[in-house]
């Protein structure tokens, strides 16, 4: 039933139940929707969130149950009969043209005609720029997809969904590639919708956000339906409770390990920028990194926290200038494998796109980064592999149905982890981690985060680059700021305050060019 009989149920799923091959996705679920209101689906990865809105969307449409839209009992075949009817969707993961316009992409296949019946390009880009307005956008509808940072593609995704008028939206984790300033522009859209009658169901780990937003929350644990309640006057404990089952006493607390040798030493470190020839994406970068410890490096959006792990792992090594030290013996990284040979590990950013091979199994991707050590005779061994395998599979908790799973059919937090286990099967001495537990839900973070922990304990060197602060404050030893490609702060364990951080991290001058910096080195 909704919640108190509320009287403006815009859609209404009974039932709901899924079955994939060996796992039970839903079971029996109950959901709603209202006109006006955000209701937030929350639960761990694997909890059946994306299933339930796959199938709300048209992605799925051989499931148990019902679905009511506006009082009518609908089945949607695809997704286009679920657009038709009103109900979009916004993935996570997008879905764009990457060589063609940010207009093209918002009406494609729904392009506006002239009288003449061939596109009406004018009016196309017109009308894209009318919305991209609604979501100050900054780039031209003519612009490439291809030239927009993820954040702005992002917010193409949620202009197309808005040109469909839809009555129903559904956002999963929409501001997960968004800057804090693209996300209150996000905030403002929303309560704009509520206003105008939409629906709108949102997705999201993100606990902060539930309070900005939310009117409803519905929690879904190991595909089923736990509750659904107002938002107002319920705490987040009491969701995330519901959600794991478990009490939040059960979470991580940080170990103090004692520090053991230097492994990495960084000086001097720049990254010229390719696009902007004088000028540098890193300048003068030095730190060190100690055996048994966790290194924390914050930043804001841009002030090239990727940059830097990957600059140190060989991915830019034609624009990179450093002295770098790995166990005091100065190395050359010129190429991946050769910061590999090192003894370095990089779980990036972005799993889908650099950390994974989505249509490769489970097994395949974890020993995809240490072939030679699977090899027997020139061949591999399909034995050794599967029983390294199983036993990440146990240790990381991943949850699957076989090693053999599609590493493409894993949910968020279970790929995070299959991407741990390949790099952690190199055996590598120093870790570098970027955005660990980007779109993860609370549990699973709460494993990498005991994870990162006992790492550390056994003597990995650790730097973690994350742009949530509560989470770079409670895995880290240290914590370096990073802004405009700079090192602006440093903070020891007992010196950590949001604030300072907070404070260090902001830009506070205008952008040193890479001849100044290495005149400054050469004086040294």
């Amino acid at each position: 039933m909704p919640v108190e009989n509320h009287p403006n149920v815009l859609l209404e799923a009974v039932g709901i139940t899924k079955q994939f091959p060996g796992v039970l996705a839903l079971n029996r679920v109950d959901f709603h929707v209202y006109a006006g209101a955000v209701n937030a689906i929350v639960g761990e990865n694997g909890a059946g969130k994306s299933t339930l809105m796959n199938i709300l969307s048209g992605v799925y449409s051989d499931y148990e149950g019902s679905i009511r839209l506006k009082g009518n009992a609908v089945t949607f075949r695809n997704v286009s009969e679920a657009q038709q009817a009103g109900v979009v969707m916004i993935h996570q993961e997008l879905n764009l043209i990457p060589y063609m316009t940010v207009a093209e992409n918002i009406f494609l296949g729904r392009e506006p005609l002239d009288a003449a019946g061939l596109v009406d390009w004018k009016r196309m880009n017109r009308e894209a720029a009318t919305l991209l307005e609604r979501l100050k956008f900054e780039a031209l509808p003519s612009t490439p997809v291809i030239d927009l940072r993820v954040g702005q593609q992002q917010l193409v995704e949620i202009a197309k969904a808005l040109s469909r008028d839809a009555c129903v939206l559904i956002m999963d984790e929409p501001t997960s590639s968004l800057s804090e300033k693209e996300t209150h522009v996000l905030f403002d859209l929303i309560r704009s919708l509520k206003t105008d009658g939409v629906g709108i169901v949102y997705i999201t780990h993100k606990m902060d956000e539930l309070r900005q937003l939310a009117d409803y929350v519905t929690i879904l644990r190991d595909g089923q339906f736990i509750t659904e309640s107002k938002m107002n006057g319920l705490s987040i404990n009491t969701i995330v409770n519901s959600m794991v089952g478990r009490d939040t006493n059960d979470f991580f607390v940080k170990t103090n390990h004692e520090k053991g040798t230097i492994r990495l030493s960084v000086n001097h470190l720049m990254l010229e920028d390719e696009s902007h020839p004088g000028k540098c994406l890193l300048k003068d970068i030095m730190f060190e990194v100690s055996a048994s410890e966790v290194l924390g490096i914050y930043g804001l959006m841009g002030a090239g926290r990727t940059e830097l792990l990957e600059t140190l792992f060989g991915v830019h090594s034609k624009r990179t200038h450093a002295t770098i030290l790995i166990n005091g013996r100065n190395v050359i990284i010129r190429h991946p494998k050769d910061a590999i040979d090192c003894g370095l590990a990089l779980i990036p950013e972005d799993r889908k796109r650099d950390g994974l091979v989505l249509g490769m199994s489970m097994e395949q991707n974890i020993s995809l980064a240490s072939l030679w050590q699977f090899l027997k005779n020139g061949l591999l061994n399909p034995r050794k592999e599967k029983t390294e395998t199983d036993a990440y599979r146990d240790k990381l908790s991943i949850k699957s149905y076989s090693c053999k799973q599609l590493a493409g059919q894993l949910s968020g937090g279970n790929q995070q982890k299959v991407v741990l286990s390949k790099w952690l099967q190199t055996h590598p001495s120093i870790l570098l981690l970027d955005e660990p537990t980007r779109g993860i839900d609370i549990s699973a973070k709460n494993d990498i985060y005991k994870l990162i922990d006992e790492l550390a304990g056994k003597g990995m060197a650790i730097v973690v680059v994350s742009s949530e602060l509560p989470e770079i404050m409670a895995v880290s030893d240290r914590i370096l700021t990073l802004c405009n490609g700079s090192i602006t702060g440093a903070f020891q364990r007992d010196e950590f305050t949001e604030e300072a951080i907070l404070k260090a991290a902001l830009p506070k001058s205008s952008e040193i060019s890479c001849s100044s910096v290495q005149q400054k080195i050469s004086m040294l």
